[in-house]
């Protein structure tokens, strides 16, 4: 498979991939990833990813798609560069059950949902470049998952039969770190990770429709109006990027002032609260901290005392 330069993902989700032309290529990631080739996209849904800005620092594809036992599934494919990254995931995720549960339905016809964040950011500690989550329950005592099931009919059997399987209902969470990713290709997801983070196909790569993202992903399919956008759209990058590290090596430095700083807050704190056990009253223990009587019952209240 020959190299070619393709335009970055993340820009391709804001464009191109929302066309239903282009539907195969995130078809062969979603495939990929949940291991799943027979899944397919049915629509996309409105959402802030129709926000076609060159700047947006947010990006969020929201799909319905049916896996290979034919149930219908809200995919959201998230891209930011966000600070409260995962207050984000849990709001987006609650949105679209909300927004797609009518009033009145019954509870138990609310469709799976799951979230696939692509990051060109490292978020939080980790030795990984994917991370899979969801909720689950399991015995403070015994520590044993609790494990419901549900009865599911057999369609394809001549008379009523049923199976029972575990019910899984709670949205699940795929978190792909690209800049974590070695460039070392084991599972077919890795194909479309490496795509992510070179920019590239890897040589020998099969997994499904990777082929057409290829093509359809090249930077010589872009007109020259198309090529200026995305031309300032890797300008803002790096100018974000250069931010970001210039605060790093100003922050390195700033680490003592601030180191004081907290010092004096902890200590504040520390005082109100020793001061309130003993009785000291609220007015006092303001003129003691120099801060005024509100900010001395926040900390009480913040301390539950």
């Amino acid at each position: 498979m020959g190299k070619k330069k393709l335009i970055r993902f993340d820009w391709a989700m804001k464009t191109i991939l929302h066309d239903k032309a282009n539907f195969d290529v995130l078809e062969g990631f979603l495939g990929a990833l949940l291991e799943d080739d027979d899944i397919k996209i049915l629509n996309i849904l409105e959402s802030e990813s129709n926000q076609k800005a060159d700047d947006d620092k947010f990006n969020r594809v929201d799909l319905l798609v049916q896996d290979r036992d034919n149930r219908k599934i809200y995919i959201e494919i998230q891209n930011t560069r966000e600070t409260d990254y995962l207050e984000s995931l849990l709001y987006c995720t609650s949105k679209i059950i909300v927004d797609h549960q009518k009033l009145g339905d019954n509870f138990s016809n609310i469709s799976k949902v799951i979230s696939i964040s692509i990051m060109y950011f490292n978020l939080g500690l980790g030795d990984d470049y994917i991370y899979y989550g969801t909720n689950e329950f399991f015995g403070l005592n015994t520590h044993n998952k609790l494990v419901v099931k549900k009865r599911v009919e057999l369609l394809e059997s001549i008379e009523p039969k049923y199976k029972f399987e575990e019910k899984k209902i709670f949205p699940e969470y795929y978190i792909i770190t690209v800049e974590r990713y070695k460039n070392i290709i084991q599972r077919k997801i890795d194909e479309w990770v490496y795509m992510f983070k070179n920019d590239e196909v890897a040589e020998g790569s099969t997994s499904k429709n990777i082929d057409k993202a290829e093509q359809k992903l090249a930077e010589l399919n872009m007109s020259e109006k198309e090529k200026s956008l995305y031309d300032k759209y890797l300008i803002n990058l790096a100018r974000d990027r250069d931010a970001i590290n210039t605060a790093k090596e100003e922050g390195h430095d700033e680490g003592k002032i601030e180191g004081k700083i907290e010092g004096r807050i902890e200590g504040i704190e520390l005082m109100v609260v020793n001061g309130y056990k003993a009785g000291v009253p609220i007015e006092l223990l303001s003129k003691m901290a120099l801060i005024n009587e509100d900010e001395v019952k926040i900390i009480i209240d913040r301390n539950q005392l």
